[in-house]
């Protein structure tokens, strides 16, 4: 981090609510706005947090963005800010996907851990809301299968196929648990672990291996629109 630039920023822009958490020293502050006009709530978050922390934007040293999936607009918004503050400040960029995030969550807590002592073979799965009836999925195996759209037909049907026990992690329509709407003999993460939380993304702005995409977007379509739509 360049010498005077002493704050770390994270944002969640990606879906409802937005999260903006600011971190100078030992003092960090959050910020939540509910609403689907991320756009027009951004700047406003943003400089409260800042304020509350005692520093302005030139102040920022690293920020960490969440990179998608989620709402198109959301995405393009903390893309766009995060390139002004790299471009202006030479602010060091970060960037995860919502599924690397609650995956480093997870990772992290006992539930988990203790679960993976009890089936070594066991891979976790994050499932998200995507749009009605329709979800994203990522199934962190050994080959780190690429993340997907369905439907909720297609994504049951998927984890019912899966031979090796899951973990899984995530919400539903409105933050729905997983299992109101999933059925299965699967473990199932707390609560807490299944949205973005501000304490990781002021951890993972600490680790050097989320600046290569930082500023790259994840954007998924349904399969069947691939298939309607070939480049």
């Amino acid at each position: 981090m360049q010498s005077g630039k002493k704050i770390i920023l994270g944002l969640d822009t990606s879906g409802a609510p937005l999260l903006v958490v600011a971190q100078q020293d030992a003092k960090t502050v959050v910020r939540r706005r509910s609403g689907m006009k991320q756009e027009r709530l951004l700047f406003p978050a943003v400089n409260s947090a800042l304020a509350a922390v005692g520093g302005t934007l030139q102040q920022v040293g690293r920020i960490f963005i969440v990179r998608g999936p989620g709402r198109f607009t959301g995405i393009r918004i903390s893309l766009t800010f995060a390139s002004m503050l790299k471009y202006l400040n030479h602010t060091e960029v970060r960037g995860a996907t919502v599924f690397e995030v609650l995956k480093y969550q997870v990772e992290k807590s006992t539930a988990f851990q203790q679960w993976k002592k009890a089936h070594p073979d066991g891979v976790l799965g994050v499932v998200l809301h995507a749009f009605r009836q329709e979800y994203f999925l990522q199934i962190f195996d050994h080959s780190h299968s690429d993340p997907l759209w369905l439907s909720l037909e297609e994504l049951q049907g998927r984890l019912d196929a899966f031979t090796r026990p899951l973990f899984l992690v995530g919400t539903g329509a409105d933050k729905a648990p997983l299992n109101t709407f999933l059925k299965g003999s699967f473990a199932w993460a707390r609560a807490t672990d299944c949205v973005v939380r501000p304490d990781s993304l002021l951890a993972l702005a600490q680790q050097d291996q989320f600046q290569a995409e930082a500023l790259e977007p994840l954007y998924l379509k349904p399969a069947r629109f691939e298939l309607m739509n070939p480049q």
